[in-house]
């Protein structure tokens, strides 16, 4: 249908209407969110509710994965992976680090490696906070690039990557099961 074309039923136009103002207050309601969450270094003191949820998400409780984790990343650069806050609790995690010399690639490059954000704070812009925070950390650091893996499963997880500015790397992940 041309612009000349175009349909004046006002059923449509409120249907556009009444989208147009959903959009827009969800776009509001996030935004307050994003106003309330705080975005901090990660601790010890937060492994328990970064156990909890991983456990949300995986429905699988395992504190001793995570306190390796969290804590290698704590000793290796103690500012660079972060927690999300809202109302007190920790709702998401992030955790990464810039290195270089890494398959090759020699400039200092910020990697991010784990993260997950408590299925009921989602579509808080939680997740968008917390990278944009590790991405800064890296730059200041003197990464130029910052790269991760995704698992080809993980749709929601690329989609989440790429909205961020994520493309495919010139690196292919090989793998040879033992």
């Amino acid at each position: 249908m041309g612009r000349a074309e175009e349909s004046h039923d006002p059923t449509k136009v409120t249907c556009r209407v009444e989208r147009t103002r959903l959009a827009a207050e969800a776009h509001c309601g996030i935004l307050a969110a994003m106003a309330d969450v705080r975005i901090r270094p990660v601790t010890e003191l937060d492994i328990e509710a970064i156990c909890k949820i991983d456990e949300r998400i995986t429905k699988k409780y395992r504190p001793e994965v995570w306190e390796d984790r969290v804590m290698y990343y704590i000793r290796r650069d103690p500012d660079s992976s972060q927690v999300a806050e809202l109302g007190g609790n920790v709702v998401g995690f992030m955790l990464g680090e810039v290195r270089g010399g890494e398959f090759g690639l020699e400039e200092p490059t910020g990697w991010v490696e784990f993260f997950g954000v408590d299925p009921n704070a989602r579509e808080k812009g939680i997740g968008r906070s917390l990278i944009e925070s590790l991405l800064a950390g890296f730059k200041k650091k003197g990464a130029r690039v910052a790269r991760t893996m995704v698992a080809n499963s993980d749709t929601d997880i690329d989609a989440f990557i790429r909205r961020i500015g994520f493309a495919p790397a010139p690196v292919t992940a090989l793998e040879k099961r033992l």
